[in-house]
């Protein structure tokens, strides 16, 4: 006789064969883990023996092996009968009595004197492995309390190993259906359906990026963020700095939590979430990193990326891990390899929602509201529904995209889509009215976190790099312009010595939308709808100016550690006043200038009191990244600085507001844009730590030239004789002075030779838009290797 039962004391990860892979990490988890502080609730498995034994007892192995042979395995037209057929049979069976009273006796152990309720869930015997998750392909149980209601739930869990998508699942997979068992997993309930669940990845689920644990959460059960029901709020935490004890929280996204699963007397039921509710965030931030560092010692200790369950006990308001298992998908890839995706030409957006994947897809829409209506689903087409859910899987693996109007990130259907590797749309929440059925629809996921369904086929490129191969030059530091957080953690794998201009603008017109002193005096603003606006974008923020401060400096920290510990430097807000006029409320604090391009911008904006305060909640969005986040990778830079006078003035206001140059280590650059810069280089080295060569106002300001103006732009040319000979001296002038140089632009990578002139001018680094990383590195190392065969 074999053991029916394994205690949670006495598994082990080594005891897969016997208990499944959820239930070994479990078990592994409770006896390992428990001791450094990682929660996780007790239990008992049945074993993989108890499983066999009932289909022995019961003699429905064979009959099972039958009707599992007659499977047709090229279309799968008789899935849906052998799947009912096969459940069936292990329905009818009954549990042993022996099998029943150790079941019965563990449970009794489990909850003390009284019955409690437990979650009941299957482990199969070949799940969770780094090649293969199983993950929602058998059922579980929650809430089930009793003795008769528990040995129910276990039969049920047994015939689970004969759902649709889990006979497919194997046959997939190459497993053989006879050599899996299930173990079922029955564990003390954590009562989430009064407070919040969710899930975790160690590792950014999008892009692979290794230093990224995200976690995610909604109100009640977990099972709302798998199924798509709810939107939930997401957190980004930094792995170096959490271990530094930092507020390791990069990045909060607060999601709509639209559904709240609670326990009915018979079945789940799902709420509607009060308003108040969807407006308050799942976790704490001390909870946030809590699970965080949980999440951290679980991927320690397995030596792996790890997806998690995490669940709060709304009793007892304690933090619990439900499950661990490795993560299959972005391990499994080569980060380094990039297939770039360009639309060309675009056509009209039908909906919009979050995007899975990076890439680019043209094909039939099929709008479908369950699995069972897919019999014209053919080969390629785009699967557009409403939400999905395992019972879906047969049938996504036909689609070339997946389009959904509920669902987030984390959902069945961002999972699938990863897993499969196919672009994805979730949370558009109009895709079946606006889409039509048996229409051609492009699937566009390369523009950022937004994904967009446009009408017919689009035009595109498609370019593969292997990032990994590609070799830095030796001389020069090459260095990327970004401004977007969404894309940076996937730039990270781009070859770079980091970031040599980070963009704020970007930041502030994408994820703030709001003039900064329209937020620093809102009681001010005369326009009742630009309030109101403003109003429903802060909504979860009494203060105003938090508002400012928080999604500047998350989107700000991304970037930063999405290239920790390489240097990042941030240029301050460089807006020309009509296009700070153009944010929300900007109209009522900005001038109209004749020409703004020469107006009233950059360092004149800091110091002077039409901006002050606006500059007050830039610094203290910096100085949160550096001294709270930990991110001291982060340096700043001051653009259009006309005079020394004007330098000192604006490194006053920045000590004011907590950011004195060398201070923590502090570096403070500055634009070299203005020939003022150029004369003066030396008296400004003495303020600052580098210059960055503007190369585009240079030029403008050297040859007299608007760039705005249609009528003298084609008089624009960074190549010409004057304009190179300012940079020539700019570079030289620096260098004497011991100062770091380096320049922002497309010459470099539009031309060799200009590559050519700045290296031997003796330039320390080189920024290049993404676009133009990989012709910039080729012209630069072309050009070191000309400068070191003409010595």
């Amino acid at each position: 006789m074999g053991q029916y039962i394994k205690q949670f004391s006495e598994i082990r990860l080594r005891d897969v064969s016997s208990v499944g892979g959820k239930n070994a990490s479990l078990g592994e988890m409770f006896t390992k883990l428990s001791p450094k502080g990682v929660r996780v609730p007790d239990g008992f498995a049945t074993t993989a023996f108890a499983f066999r034994h009932f289909l022995r007892w019961n003699n429905k192995a064979i009959g099972l092996q039958d009707l599992l042979h007659g499977l047709d395995r090229k279309e799968y037209s008789n899935l849906a009968e052998i799947g009912l057929k096969a459940r069936a049979l292990v329905l009818a069976g009954e549990i042993p009595q022996d099998m029943a009273d150790e079941i019965s006796t563990a449970y009794k152990l489990l909850c003390g004197s009284s019955d409690c309720s437990v979650a009941v869930r299957s482990s199969a015997t070949a799940e969770d492995l780094p090649t293969a998750s199983f993950a929602g392909q058998h059922e579980s149980y929650l809430n089930i309390c009793g003795e008769a209601a528990l040995l129910k739930a276990v039969k049920d869990c047994f015939a689970s190993l004969y759902t649709d998508r889990a006979i497919k699942y194997r046959e997939d997979n190459g497993f053989a259906h006879g050599e899996v068992a299930i173990s079922v997993g029955i564990q003390k309930m954590v009562r989430s359906d009064k407070a919040c669940a969710g899930v975790g990845f160690t590792l950014e689920p999008e892009s692979g990026f290794a230093n990224i644990i995200h976690l995610s959460g909604v109100w009640g059960l977990g099972e709302n963020i798998v199924q798509g029901q709810s939107t939930p709020d997401e957190f980004l935490v930094f792995k170096p700095t959490l271990l530094q004890g930092k507020q390791a929280i990069i990045q909060k996204k607060m999601g709509g939590k639209e559904k709240t699963m609670i326990y009915g007397e018979i079945q789940t039921i799902n709420l509607d979430t009060p308003q108040a509710k969807r407006e308050q965030w799942v976790l704490t931030d001390a909870e946030v990193s809590e699970v965080a560092r949980w999440a951290l010692t679980i991927e320690q200790h397995y030596g792996r990326p790890m997806d998690i369950e995490w669940a709060k006990d709304g009793i007892t308001n304690e933090l619990f891990i439900v499950q661990a298992r490795p993560e299959t998908v972005q391990s499994r890839r080569n980060p380094y390899l990039v297939k770039e995706y360009r639309i060309t030409r675009k056509g009209e957006i039908l909906t919009e929602g979050q995007a899975v994947g990076e890439s680019i897809i043209t094909g039939r829409a099929r709008v479908l509201s369950s699995p069972q209506e897919s019999g014209e689903l053919k080969v390629g087409d785009v699967i557009v529904t409403d939400i999905t859910s395992p019972d879906w899987d047969p049938v996504l693996k036909k689609a070339s995209a997946i389009v959904t109007n509920k669902g987030g990130r984390t959902s069945h259907a961002s999972i699938v889509a990863r897993e499969l590797g196919v672009p994805a749309i979730v949370g558009t929440g109009t895709a079946t009215e606006k889409i039509r059925d048996g229409e051609v629809i492009t699937i566009s996921c390369c523009e950022g976190k937004t994904g967009f369904v446009y009408r017919g086929k689009t035009e595109w490129t498609e370019n593969i790099h292997d990032m990994s191969r590609v070799k830095l030059p030796e001389n020069v530091q090459v260095m990327l312009i970004t401004g977007d957080p969404d894309k940076a953690f996937e730039l990270s794998f781009y070859p770079n010595s980091g970031v040599g201009l980070m963009r704020m603008e970007f930041i502030i017109t994408h994820y703030i939308q709001v003039h900064p002193m329209a937020l620093a005096r809102f009681e001010t603003l005369k326009d009742e709808k630009v309030r109101q606006q403003i109003n429903a974008l802060t909504r979860s923020y009494p203060d105003k100016k938090a508002y400012f401060v928080d999604k500047l400096s998350e989107g700000i920290a991304t970037i930063a550690a999405a290239f920790y510990p390489k240097e990042v430097i941030l240029r301050t807000s460089d807006f020309k006043t009509n296009e700070y006029a153009s944010l929300l409320g900007g109209s009522d604090f900005e001038p109209t200038e004749e020409n703004p391009m020469l107006g009233f911008r950059g360092a004149s904006r800091y110091y002077n009191e039409l901006y002050k305060d606006g500059f007050r909640l830039e610094c203290a969005a910096i100085r949160k990244v550096r001294e709270e986040m930990g991110l001291t990778n982060l340096k700043v830079m001051i653009p259009f600085c006309r005079t020394t006078e004007e330098g000192r003035k604006v490194l006053e206001v920045m000590k004011e507001n907590g950011l004195e140059r060398h201070v923590n280590g502090l570096e403070i650059y500055v634009m070299a844009e203005i020939p003022s810069n150029v004369l003066l280089a030396e008296d400004f080295a003495q303020l600052f730590d580098g210059f960055s060569i503007g190369s585009n106002d240079l030029t403008q300001l050297t040859l007299g030239i608007d760039r705005d103006s249609s009528l003298v732009a084609g008089l624009f040319n960074e190549k010409d004789k004057a304009a190179k000979k300012m940079i020539g001296m700019m570079i030289r002038a620096a260098r004497t002075a011991g100062a770091r140089v380096g320049l922002c632009g497309q010459a470099p990578s539009d031309f060799p030779d200009f590559a050519r002139f700045l290296i031997e001018q003796g330039i320390d680094s080189i920024s290049f838009n993404p676009d133009a990383l990989l012709k910039g590195i080729e012209n630069i190392s072309l050009s070191e290797k000309k400068s070191q065969a003409a010595l």
